[in-house]
């Protein structure tokens, strides 16, 4: 293949991907620009309000007001609530998770077959199906319409425990662990200065799909939380929609506040995320 072929299958390549990046963006164009319009014009047009601006578009309809009227009912509390709680079960449940991985993967003690049979049995569990005992526990222990009733199931998930034993077994070699302690090392420093490091790709992925699951958990907090103010961001959002009447702007205006946060997180985190996933794919 000539240069010049490869130049314009480049070209073609890249014309085709930013057509499907356009395309996938279309959505959340439509998304922020109907957070801008007014009840009034919100069904005026498929994207801006038509009128006798520039394009033929109705520039001043387009308004913040959904925003303001958004954080004058107090939202900012539940953004607040949402990222709290999202964060707070990511990073529990990432060290908890991978210190469990760590020694089922490589401490040999009485019963480490039957606790990884364990594990792999609550992988095929709906959680669905918990929630009913889950609820009973919680209110045999007092811990309904509390923030540690909410998160406590959520720290140690078998999904996550079951990750990080694979993560172990393939990216922390015995002899390197065996180094450590002829060397002096606890088992806890161990963990910290030699496994975690090596474990950076899967604890970034884990983080960041513990984080989205948390901050998208829609059933648990109505179940668990009774009190609005401790309601997270997804609760909130239902509830802005009304019996009779709902106001899409304003409806709008929150789901775009509800993604910023997460999409700035994905930025961040996206390439460990992304070899995280790829992590034993390569054979090397």
């Amino acid at each position: 293949m000539s240069a010049t072929n490869r130049k314009l299958n480049k070209a073609a390549l890249h014309t085709l991907l930013i057509v499907l990046a356009f395309i996938t963006l279309i959505p959340y164009a439509w998304l922020i620009i109907a957070s801008l319009k007014g009840q009034d014009d919100f069904f005026s047009g498929i994207f801006f309000p038509p009128g006798e601006g520039f394009l033929g578009i109705g520039w001043d309809k387009l308004t913040l007001n959904n925003y303001r009227a958004l954080f004058d009912l107090g939202f900012e509390v539940n953004l607040i609530n949402s990222i709290f709680y999202s964060a707070a079960t990511a990073l529990f449940a990432t060290f908890i998770c991978a210190a469990t991985g760590f020694v089922i993967a490589k401490h040999h003690f009485r019963g480490r077959n039957f606790i990884t049979l364990v594990v792999l049995g609550a992988l095929i569990v709906p959680p669905t199906l918990l929630l009913a005992p889950g609820y009973e526990l919680l209110y045999d222990l007092g811990l309904l319409d509390t923030v540690w009733g909410l998160l406590l199931p959520l720290l140690a998930p078998a999904f996550g425990v079951f990750l990080f034993r694979q993560a172990v077994i393939q990216s922390v070699p015995d002899e390197l662990l065996e180094a450590a302690r002829i060397d002096g090392c606890s088992e806890w420093s161990i963990f910290f200065v030699v496994v975690l490091p090596l474990l950076r790709p899967m604890i970034g992925a884990f983080m960041l799909i513990t984080f989205l699951g948390m901050w998208n958990n829609f059933i648990s907090p109505q179940i668990v939380l009774q009190t609005a103010d401790k309601q997270p961001l997804s609760v909130a959002i239902a509830q802005l929609r009304g019996v009779y009447k709902t106001d899409y702007g304003l409806l709008t205006a929150a789901t775009v506040v509800s993604v910023l946060p997460v999409a700035a997180l994905f930025l961040l985190l996206q390439k460990q995320f992304i070899s995280g996933l790829t992590t034993g794919a390569v054979k090397g």
